[in-house]
């Protein structure tokens, strides 16, 4: 589990904005570029290129 104080600092790497647990709480999602960045071993996995677009969308071209 990713501890709030974490959760406080962690950002998108793609487009600089906040990020939120999922339902899950085995992702992070960035609501504006709408990509959900995977935890593994507790450890958020913050690589644009290990995202996976939220379910139902495209991602945006946000800050890239």
């Amino acid at each position: 589990m990713i501890s709030k104080e974490l959760l406080d600092i962690l950002a998108c790497p793609k487009c600089k904005e906040p990020v939120r647990l999922d339902e899950e709480n085995a992702g992070l999602v960035c609501d504006a570029c709408r990509l959900r960045y995977p935890i593994r071993d507790d450890i958020p996995v913050m690589l644009i290129d290990e995202a996976e677009p939220l379910a139902g969308t495209e991602p945006t071209d946000n800050g890239a």
